[in-house]
């Protein structure tokens, strides 16, 4: 029989002293969403809590949850996108471009709409190959790349109609080019397209990242890119996916945008790589790599959108938007700190001692050896 040693007097056992601070921590996103419902919905009674505006304010989240999950898989892998806002343009003006017709020897032609978003996907696709090579094989730092990217994608995106935006994107039905605003204005059980689309794209990340030896691939090379490389992770190749995947999302977004708008403009999605980066964070990701999940950034990208058309319902001015935006940023990145230090005082503490500042604690070498064997077997 074991007997568990009484705690200090005066003192809480160690098993529960945080329990109460550590479920507050890691649930940070879901109750500030809750605390931005009850706010608005008391400042805003007859407009904020009503299903219909819940539903259109999820649909403005979906575009900035579908390019935050493509974000999330490259912060995960321990690198940054800042190109996702330039992809978005680039993508809808691509489908815009393709929807007033292709010249083609006198000939004008009108591709079908799924053939038009194939197109677009596959443009996103190609950034974020640009992007992954330029990080993977040519080891040029992701922040300065992903920066390159930005403005050459946004540069193109603009020099298709010189700054000029693709507007009337319904098409016509004797050319067989309508149902473009199918993605932006068309329901499912009352549900918007741009939703359903948010969900899918999440499960299928989700699946991705939990059930298949390419997630655990992406989580252990971005916690030690070194030690997954000696694993025999292919740490390289893994790189190039993910910022593919990133690039591909960041163009389901801009075509879902596009639709929304029924037309295509050069700037659209300036700055929004940083609201992507704001959900991820607020979502719990450590923008060290390694750790993050697709809850935590469906629901910071939740809170953003919430909040954001919260305060356009209350009558705040944008400029007070921006600066509430920004103070909920540096929060959660406050926390976040908070969080993972936490969790490395407790490595620590299980390590028996304290490591030097070069060599890793036992019990995180040891939960690094444990991902790493999963993810080389």
């Amino acid at each position: 029989m074991t007997t568990v040693p009484a705690a200090p007097k005066g003192q809480a056992p160690a098993t529960s002293r945080f329990d109460l601070g550590k479920i507050l921590l890691e649930g940070r996103a879901f109750l500030a969403l809750i605390v931005i419902f009850v706010v608005f919905t008391i400042l805003a009674p007859q407009s904020y809590p009503t299903v219909g505006n819940i539903l259109v304010m999820a649909s403005h989240v979906s575009v900035y949850a579908i390019l935050s999950i493509g974000m999330l898989l490259v912060i995960l892998n321990g690198g940054i996108d800042l190109s996702v806002g330039s992809t978005l343009g680039l993508s809808g003006m691509v489908a815009g471009f393709l929807m007033q017709g292709v010249k083609l020897g006198g000939v004008t032609l009108y591709p079908a709409v799924w053939v038009v978003v194939v197109i677009a996907l596959a443009v996103g696709a190609l950034v974020g190959l640009v992007n992954g090579i330029l990080v993977a094989r040519l080891k040029v730092a992701p922040f300065v790349a992903t920066l390159g990217t930005l403005y050459a994608v946004r540069g193109l995106a603009e020099l298709m109609t010189n700054g000029l935006t693709f507007s009337s994107l319904d098409g016509d039905p004797a050319l067989g080019n309508t149902g473009f605003d199918w993605l932006g204005f068309n329901r499912i059980l009352n549900v918007p397209i741009g939703v359903l689309v948010m969900i899918v794209v999440a499960v299928l990340v989700s699946l991705v990242l939990n059930r298949t030896v390419f997630g655990r691939w992406v989580y252990a090379s971005g916690g030690n890119e070194r030690a997954a490389e000696l694993s025999g992770v292919p740490v390289r190749r893994v790189k190039v996916r993910v910022y593919v995947a990133s690039g591909v999302c960041a163009a389901i977004a801009g075509v879902i945008l596009a639709s929304e708008l029924t037309s295509a403009s050069p700037t659209a999605g300036t700055s929004y790589e940083l609201t992507a980066i704001a959900a991820v964070v607020i979502g719990g990701a450590a923008l060290t790599g390694g750790r993050g999940n697709i809850r935590g950034t469906l629901l910071g990208a939740f809170v953003i959108g919430f909040l954001s058309d919260g305060l356009v319902i209350v009558g705040v001015s944008a400029y007070w938007q921006t600066v509430f935006t920004g103070t909920v940023i540096v929060l959660a990145v406050l926390l976040n700190a908070v969080q993972y230090r936490g969790r490395r005082r407790a490595a620590q503490n299980g390590a028996g001692s304290p490591p030097s500042a070069t060599a890793p604690s036992t019990a995180t070498a040891g939960a690094d050896r444990t991902v790493l064997e999963k993810a080389a077997g």
